[in-house]
């Protein structure tokens, strides 16, 4: 089937151009009483505009009555990690990305294993700056709820050295739609590289299986990338909990398939990215993407999800009110009346 037939013509021309990925933008609005609203998931996320500045809490200094802006957490991305440092850099490309996002939020890459720095290095470096609040993202793409129980194992041993650190820890980024986009993106360049003129066949790779409710997403991403595109799609694993590339190419050739392209669904270019990526090139993949890397849709995601965890950080009573904090009032002998 050449490019231009029928499972061709479907692929986005845009960023915006996957029908199955259209972005949902959900507002979240807390109403502050007498402080006014906060939008969470504005595009101005915490930044100097007229949200931020609505939902200011005075606080009286002598003689003056000033406002003060609320901080945004510390933004902390918890990767993996890889004796590649392709990772590595990576996952500092990924935070430059946040950063020119959204400059007013101080964002943080820990990893897990085998990089520095370690999460309990950097929360406790973030600690002793004097930050008393951090939201941390797992930066997962087959997990859509459970988080790596070393994640809250060592939040809980940071907050234990460090009382006054709250730690809020956001769901992982999971198999989003929006990611198709980027994920068609990224095979339509190494179908160009490879110059394949000829596909009847896709393969959706990922680093794991997941969770069940990321494993059931992965699933769904696989069937909506493969109507959008009038193509059979079978899902694969790399890390053996699953289904092979290998096995994937054989089901497919099992039902007369003989093109068939592979689309990683990876962050970064891991060790097990890579094994992967050779081993659907010895069994005759006509081409393999790249992983998607740091894409602003990667890293609106990682936004979306501090500032749903953010939430979690907000004075609410136990009725789901926002309580906000008491002004600080001077002393009366400590102001200056005029006279």
């Amino acid at each position: 089937m050449s490019p231009s037939g029928p499972s061709w013509q479907g692929l986005p021309r845009g960023r915006h151009a996957y029908p199955l990925a259209k972005r949902h933008h959900l507002t979240l609005r807390t109403q502050v009483p007498a402080c006014g609203t906060l939008d969470l998931a504005s595009p101005q996320l915490f930044s100097q505009d007229a949200h931020v500045n609505a939902a200011r809490t005075p606080s009286q200094q002598p003689g003056t009555m000033e406002d003060t802006a609320m901080t945004a957490p510390t933004l902390v991305i918890a990767a993996r990690g890889s004796r590649d440092q392709r990772v590595a850099r990576a996952t500092q490309a990924l935070k430059a990305e946040l950063t020119r996002l959204r400059p007013e939020v101080d964002a943080h890459v820990a990893f897990l294993d085998s990089c520095l720095p370690s999460l309990p290095q950097v929360l406790g470096t973030v600690a002793g700056s004097g930050v008393d609040e951090v939201v941390v993202v797992p930066l997962d793409l087959t997990h859509a709820i459970e988080v790596d129980p070393r994640i809250d194992g060592l939040v809980a041993q940071t907050t234990h050295q460090h009382p006054a650190l709250r730690v809020s820890v956001a769901r992982p980024i999971g198999p989003e739609a929006s990611l198709l986009t980027l994920l068609d993106a990224r095979l339509r360049s190494a179908l160009a590289a490879a110059r394949v003129l000829e596909l009847d066949g896709l393969i959706l790779s990922s680093a794991t299986t997941g969770d069940v409710r990321g494993t059931a997403l992965l699933a769904r991403r696989a069937r909506q990338w493969s109507t959008h595109h009038r193509l059979p799609c079978l899902t694969a694993v790399a890390d053996g909990s699953g289904p092979s590339v290998a096995q994937a190419m054989q089901g497919l050739r099992s039902q007369g398939r003989r093109h068939i392209a592979v689309g990683s669904f990876f962050l970064a270019a891991d060790e097990r990215w890579a094994v992967q990526a050779d081993q659907a090139r010895r069994v005759g993949a006509v081409a393999v993407s790249e992983p998607l890397g740091t894409a602003a849709e990667v890293a609106e995601l990682v936004l979306a999800r501090y500032a749903f965890a953010a939430m979690e950080l907000l004075p609410f009573d136990e009725r789901g009110n926002f309580a906000a904090p008491e002004p600080e009032v001077a002393p009366i002998g400590a102001l200056a009346f005029g006279a």
